[in-house]
């Protein structure tokens, strides 16, 4: 998905910008990419400023560390990454480079690793120093990220936080709903992306671009029924949001989710922004007419791409009585020869059809901008009222909502519960687990009473996680 027009979310990588404007900092000067120091800048770098534009679009969207596992990759580990970012922050970019590449103590090849970002095929069997511009994107955006706050480290904090906070943001993912059997994107084995391998496609969110969709919504539609919603249930995380929301307490809930069940929750759509859309309504490619999405699930879950009534409806007031399809030389008419790949009607309907608007989800695809009112109510609203941030069950993989983090003011709180750690964002508590389960023990624990169906009598086990001051691990502890 597309970042903003007006207000450019993704951190840059030349110059330090005032996001809140778009315009570089009056206190802040332009950052180079690479030092001045001859021995890690390349002196042929004209050619290395070519890649520049290629780099950022690698640091975007970057896999997690454990999907590295299978190749063959020498990277940091997450304790050589956690030192190595600290000691940057610490001593500044100069002395860290001083200490690490030119003390011969590290390649920049494995450096990147240890900034999360997993070296190129593009650069393999380079040497070292085609690597430097790409550390140097990857040093730059480690410093302007978000700096964990030293006062909020326990579990205690969290409640205190929960207990005291009037105007919190709720960010969440596809983590908050797999406890209702709906596959994430990103699970190695059972996320979506996972179970699509066998569609061909280069890149299995392809399934999700809109140029894709556009030539060949057939491909969409195929996958459809697979994260069409089946339930109208929601989980114990999403009354956990419904229970902020009835003590005064939810400022936004900002939900990537597609499957609607925020609203069912009882989220006040004053309060609710689907980032990505949902299936909640569909949005015919011509002609734009919008139907109740519940309106086309026939199709969505025959696999069957959806046409628009109104135009079919329009193509038949129009079109002359007794007329023909045109037909090329060997008797299959152009539009069903375009299309015969993914149509399926009848001989009545097939000339209608054939060139009748394709209904989309009103779903946000890759290449597409995300609603107006994501960008509005950030900006405009929330930036200034957020007294704490919840990031509930989502990776942050995807730009621009894996930039609002780092957008809201350094000083407000923010807490991240989910089932594996988020390496590239510096969260003041995390708190690793079952969504559920985690916002089950801090119900508990706050004294609040979190009225699910799916909420049992378990003991929770809390235990800190080996090596770090403020993450945790939470397990339902056996009877």
């Amino acid at each position: 998905m597309d970042g903003l027009q007006a207000f450019p979310l993704k951190a840059p990588a030349i110059e330090i910008v005032d996001l809140s404007t778009g315009h570089a900092s009056d206190d802040e000067e332009k950052r180079e990419v690479v030092p001045d120091d001859a021995s890690f800048r390349d002196d042929d770098s004209g050619e290395d400023d070519d890649y520049l534009s290629l780099y950022e679009d690698m640091l975007d969207g970057m896999p997690d560390r454990a999907d590295w596992e299978d190749e063959p990759v020498d990277v940091c580990t997450v304790e050589e990454s956690f030192a190595f970012r600290k000691r940057l922050r610490l001593v500044g970019e100069d002395q860290f480079i001083t200490e690490t590449i030119e003390a011969g103590k590290i390649s920049a090849k494995k450096l990147c690793t240890a900034f999360g970002i997993r070296p190129p095929p593009l650069l393999e069997g380079q040497p070292d120093h085609k690597y430097y511009p790409l550390l140097g994107l990857g040093i730059t955006r480690e410093l302007t990220k978000r700096v964990k706050l030293p006062d909020y480290n326990t579990i205690d904090d969290a409640v205190e936080l929960l207990e005291k906070s009037k105007n919190i943001i709720v960010l969440t993912g596809a983590g908050i709903s797999t406890s209702l059997g709906i596959p994430d994107f990103r699970s190695k084995e059972t996320g979506l992306y996972s179970q699509l391998q066998h569609l061909g496609l280069s890149d299995p969110q392809e399934v999700f671009d809109i140029s894709i969709f556009r030539e060949d919504p057939s491909i969409f539609y195929s996958v459809a029924k697979d994260i069409l919603p089946s339930t109208r249930k929601f989980s114990p995380t999403h009354a956990f949001i419904k229970l902020l929301q009835d003590k005064g307490k939810l400022l936004t809930n900002f939900t990537q989710n597609i499957d609607d069940l925020e609203s069912h929750a009882g989220i006040l759509s004053e309060k609710l922004i689907q980032c990505h859309g949902s299936f909640a309504t569909a949005t015919c490619v011509e002609c734009k007419y919008r139907v109740k999405g519940e309106e086309i699930y026939k199709d969505l879950k025959a696999g069957r791409v959806a046409r628009c009534d109104r135009c079919i409806r329009t193509l038949r007031q129009v079109k002359p009585f007794g007329m023909k399809r045109k037909r090329s030389v060997n008797g299959i008419s152009s539009s069903k020869k375009k299309r015969q790949s993914y149509e399926d009607s009848t001989d009545d309907e097939e000339y209608d059809i054939a060139v009748a608007g394709v209904m989309k989800p009103d779903i946000t695809f890759f290449g597409e901008d995300l609603p107006e009112r994501f960008h509005d109510r950030l900006v405009q609203h929330d930036r200034a009222l957020v007294d704490l941030v919840l990031v509930i069950g989502t990776s942050l993989k995807v730009a621009p909502v894996s930039e609002v983090s780092g957008f809201l003011p350094a000083e407000i709180p923010q807490i991240y519960i989910s089932r594996e750690p988020c390496q590239h964002i510096d969260f003041d508590i995390d708190m690793l687990g079952e969504c559920d389960t985690i916002v089950t023990e801090l119900c508990r624990r706050a004294g609040w009473e979190l009225q699910h169906e799916m909420v049992k009598e378990n003991s929770i086990d809390v235990q800190l996680h080996e090596g770090y001051d403020s993450r945790y691990l939470f397990k339902i502890h056996p009877a």
